[in-house]
C-alpha cells in the first residue's frame, strides 16, 4: 500500500479509471464460452486443439473505462488452431475464412444483431447488451521450430535473459493478413505475432531488482490474471493512457497506440513499488524516446517488428504521428508533475476533471494531503494555477 502523499493522489486518480473485477469476469465468461463453440464436436475446428486467449490491455491487466459511456470496451483475443493447419499447407485465407465461418455460427447462436465484420487481420463481433464491447478475434497457428529457434536468437541478442527468452519464444503464432500478396496462396511467410510472449514480458518488468535481473518469486501463481496484481507499471499506464485518450479525444487517429506507451513503460521500469517513482522512470523514457528523434521501436519479443511502423509511412503523413507523439509526451510529463506535487485538492479536482475526465473526492484528497475541508482553498472554477490546454495543432477541426 503506498504510503506518501503523491502515491496516494494517483492511486485515487486511477481507481477512477479502473475497469471493475466484473468487467473483466464476463470478458472471461465470454472468451470461454466462443472457446467452448469452437471446441463443441458439430464445430469445422473440433479436431484441431483450439486455444483462445485474450491478449492486449485486457490481458496486460491495463483496460481503463472508455471516456463516454457511448464508447465500447475493446476484448482483444486470438484463436490459435494448434494443430491440423500449417503455413506449408494452408493459406492465410483458409484459416481466416475457416474461423469466420464459426463465428458466424456463434454470432447466430447467441442472437448476437451486429453482423460479423471482416478487418484485415481479424474478425470483429459487437455485443449490445449491458456491457458493450466488440471482440476483436484474430486467427493464427504457431510458428514453427525453425522460427521459434529464430526468434529465441533474435530476443536473446536484444539483451533479454535466456530463460525468459526460451519461454516468451515458445508463444509464438503467425497470424493472417488480407492486406499481404501471399494471403491467397501457399506461403512459409506469415506474419509472426507473439502476444501471450508479450504479456510474459511485461509481467517480468515488474519483478525487476535494482541490479536489473529479473525476479522470480517461487510463491507467484502464474495463473493469476495480472488485472488482480496490479503493479504500480500497470497503473501508471493506466493513467496515461487516459491522458492520451483526452488530449486526442477529438482525433483518436493521431494518438500515440498503446503499445508504445507500455513498451517504453515497461522498459522504463526497475519494479519500484512506487507509482510516483514508476510514473517518472515511464516520464523520463518517453521524454528520451520523443526527443532522441527515432522512427523505430522494436518488439521486445519480436525484434524484427517496429511498433513505430506507421510514423513513416506515407499514407500516415497527414496524422503526424510522430509529432503528436512527442506533443502528448510534453503534455503529460507537465500535468503528472503538477498531480503529484499540487496540494490544493479544489486545483487538483479541477485538473483532474480537465486532463483524465474523472472528478476525484475532494474530502478523500484533502484527508492525503492532511488537509481540513472545511479550511481549505475556496473553489474557483479555473484555478489560475492549473497548467490550461493550449492551441491543439494535432486537431484538424481547429
Amino acid at each position: 500500500m503506498p504510503t506518501n502523499k503523491e502515491d496516494l493522489i494517483l492511486t485515487h486518480l486511477v481507481e477512477l479509471l479502473e475497469l471493475p473485477d466484473s468487467a473483466y469476469e464476463k470478458a472471461k465468461d465470454r472468451y470461454e464460452d466462443l472457446g467452448e463453440w469452437l471446441g463443441r464436436d458439430a464445430s469445422l475446428v473440433t479436431n484441431n486443439d483450439v486455444h483462445v486467449f485474450p491478449q492486449g490491455s485486457f490481458r496486460l491487466g491495463t483496460a481503463i473505462k472508455p471516456l463516454s459511456d457511448n464508447e465500447q470496451y475493446d476484448l482483444d483475443l486470438a484463436c490459435n488452431l494448434r494443430k491440423g493447419i500449417a503455413a506449408s499447407t494452408h493459406t492465410q485465407e483458409y484459416l481466416k475464412t475457416l474461423i469466420g465461418c464459426e463465428l458466424e455460427g456463434y454470432r447466430n447462436a447467441r442472437h448476437i444483431q451486429a453482423p460479423l465484420e471482416p478487418k484485415h487481420r481479424c474478425w470483429r463481433l459487437e455485443y449490445a447488451d449491458g456491457l458493450r464491447f466488440h471482440m476483436d478475434i484474430v486467427p493464427c497457428i504457431p510458428e514453427t521450430s525453425t522460427q521459434i529457434t529464430a526468434i529465441f536468437d533474435s530476443i536473446r541478442n536484444f539483451g533479454m535473459d535466456k530463460d525468459l527468452a526460451e519461454k516468451v519464444a515458445a508463444f509464438a503464432v503467425g497470424i493472417t493478413d488480407d492486406r499481404r500478396e501471399d494471403f491467397k496462396r501457399i506461403s512459409l511467410d506469415w506474419l509472426i505475432s507473439n502476444p501471450e510472449g508479450y504479456a510474459k514480458w511485461f509481467a517480468s518488468r515488474m519483478r525487476v531488482s535494482k541490479d536489473g535481473r529479473i525476479v522470480f518469486d517461487k510463491a507467484q501463481v502464474d495463473d493469476l490474471p495480472l488485472y488482480k496484481r496490479k503493479k504500480p507499471l500497470q497503473r501508471v499506464i493506466q493513467l496515461l493512457k487516459r491522458h492520451r485518450d483526452k488530449m486526442f479525444e477529438r482525433n483518436s487517429d493521431s494518438k500515440p497506440i498503446s503499445v508504445i506507451i507500455t513498451t517504453i513503460a515497461g522498459h522504463a521500469c526497475t519494479g519500484s513499488e512506487s507509482i510516483k517513482q514508476t510514473m517518472t522512470e515511464a516520464l523520463q523514457s518517453l521524454n528520451a524516446f520523443a526527443n532522441s528523434g527515432k522512427t523505430e521501436l522494436l518488439n521486445p519479443v519480436n525484434p524484427v517488428e517496429n511498433f513505430a511502423d506507421r510514423w513513416t509511412m506515407p499514407e500516415c503523413a497527414e496524422l503526424r504521428l510522430k509529432e503528436n507523439f512527442a506533443l502528448w509526451v510534453k503534455e503529460a510529463t507537465r500535468d503528472f508533475r503538477f498531480l503529484a506535487t499540487n496540494t490544493d485538492p479544489d486545483q487538483l479536482v479541477e485538473m483532474a476533471k480537465l486532463r483524465l475526465s474523472v472528478t476525484p473526492s475532494k474530502d478523500a484528497l484533502s484527508k492525503v494531503l492532511g488537509i481540513n475541508t472545511v479550511a481549505s482553498f475556496p473553489y474557483v472554477s479555473t484555478p489560475r494555477n492549473v497548467p490550461q490546454p493550449k492551441a491543439k495543432p494535432w486537431l484538424d477541426e481547429e
